[in-house]
């Protein structure tokens, strides 16, 4: 979903972009998520990233480091593929363990780069 005007990232509310296709509204969401099993031992990195390469390839936009993936997209979407990912794990039979933070941010986009850059810009300033 490309930001058709300039946003005020100081607006406490936003305009609720459309999808041309479907003409729903474009919730824009950036999730950090953490999916692991329970009682498989002290190394959890197999079954983790099991769960990362379908979040891998579900085609959002992610980045993985130390503690979690982060995912950003439309709410609807994030949340699927959140859901697959655990299935994943969990259709094996094991317990699974998920950590989920959600920034849900209408009228936003490219929120996983610009997030890191605007703190940059601040730092060097």
């Amino acid at each position: 979903m490309n930001e058709s005007k300039q946003i005020n990232r100081n607006a406490v509310r936003q305009e609720v972009p459309t999808d041309p296709e479907t003409g729903k509204p474009y919730i824009n969401t950036v999730a950090a998520v953490a999916i692991a099993p329970s009682g498989v031992g002290a190394e959890l990195s197999e079954y983790v990233s099991q769960a990362v390469a379908v979040i891998r390839d579900s085609g959002l936009p992610n980045e993985t480091n130390a503690m979690f993936t982060n995912i950003e997209g439309d709410l609807d979407d994030v949340l699927r593929v959140v859901r697959d990912a655990t299935m994943k794990l969990a259709e094996q039979g094991y317990r699974t363990g998920v950590t989920l933070k959600l920034d849900i941010r209408p009228g936003f986009s490219g929120q996983l780069t610009e997030k890191s850059k605007l703190v940059d810009e601040l730092l060097a300033e």
